[in-house]
């Protein structure tokens, strides 16, 4: 009989790629890890790995045992679903990975649903960027992910992986408030607010500093291509993935930037807000595995997420419906 335990290590090799990617995932050595694959070859009687310069690479054998083991791995994950459903009381934990502007708006209140209604159920939030919280999803690092798509780009779909929509996020231009009086060093200054006073497209933008996400963001590219789109090249002075740090670039008069509507989490914008060309709209998922999507635990959180919306979104951001495909 293999060991499942040796098995779920070739597989974590798979999808990882090395045995110090392996062994930091599982919290093992990675010569723990090594003695654990060699006495898994010992059961099967035949090699699974080969040295490929400094890195292994898996035997035709050992890919289809990795095949079987994630069969199995989802037979026993749908098993433990359909036990855990079968108790009257929801509890366990459930491991959700968030995106940064997500983790500000909605978790908090679906914590608090949670806990008044599933007492029991233990829930663990990590921020990570949609594409690597899908990932992480996949190899079971985490049990559910809230993730964001921009207009024009599509995130990887993972086969053992479902998508329910959530919301549907409006994008704005993001410019400091009128000011009151003039500070010193940014756009609040008299200079700059006559060049605030006739900010009134995407266009008139196109002379201010900017701030943005990191290069290689699903958001950036989309952001960028749309500065491109209205005839120029975005003057980005600031690089940062914290949309609470874009706020405050903003409101001090440092820069403008592009916002979603979620970020406000139902509270008034402190910020002008300007409407878009093409109104448009970035769109919230989740997404979990399938072999375990019916856990009660994931349904709660999900459930939970959906009152959140409904509860902080703007009058924009919306959640009856997905928009068509």
């Amino acid at each position: 009989m293999l060991d499942v335990r040796r098995l779920r290590l070739l597989r974590e090799l798979k999808i990882r790629g090395t045995l110090a990617g392996v062994a930091e995932a599982l919290q093992y050595s990675p010569s723990s890890v090594s003695q654990q694959l060699a006495l898994l070859e010992k059961e099967v009687g035949v090699p699974l790995l080969h040295k490929v310069g400094r890195r292994v690479q898996l035997t035709p054998q050992a890919e289809i045992l990795v095949e079987h083991t994630t069969h199995l791995l989802e037979r026993l994950e749908r098993a433990e679903a359909e036990i855990t459903a079968s108790l009257t009381t929801v509890s366990g934990t459930v491991r959700v990975a968030v995106f940064q502007s997500a983790a500000h708006a909605l978790i908090p209140r679906a914590l608090s649903y949670l806990a008044e209604d599933f007492p029991h159920l233990r829930i663990e939030i990590t921020e990570r960027e949609p594409e690597r919280g899908l990932f992480e999803v996949s190899a079971r690092d985490f049990d559910l992910v809230l993730a964001e798509q921009y207009p024009g780009h599509t995130r990887a779909h993972w086969p053992d992986l479902d998508r329910v929509y959530l919301a549907t996020d409006a994008l704005r231009l993001a410019a400091p408030p009128r000011p009151a009086g003039a500070l010193p060093g940014g756009l609040d200054t008299p200079a700059g607010y006559d060049r605030l006073r006739g900010l009134d497209s995407l266009h008139d933008a196109s002379a201010l500093p900017w701030v943005m996400e990191p290069r290689g963001t699903a958001s950036r590219e989309w952001a960028t291509q749309l500065c491109r789109a209205a005839g120029f090249e975005p003057d980005v002075r600031f690089e940062t993935a914290d949309l609470m740090a874009h706020i405050r670039f903003i409101e001090s008069g440092n820069a403008v930037g592009l916002l979603p509507d979620l970020v406000w989490a139902g509270k008034a914008p402190a910020l002008r807000l300007l409407d878009l060309p093409g109104a448009p709209h970035r769109t919230l998922f989740s997404a979990a595995r399938r072999s375990s999507a019916h856990r009660p635990g994931v349904i709660a959180v999900r459930e939970a997420l959906a009152r959140a919306v409904t509860k902080v979104a703007a009058p924009t951001v919306t959640n009856p419906l997905p928009p068509p495909a």
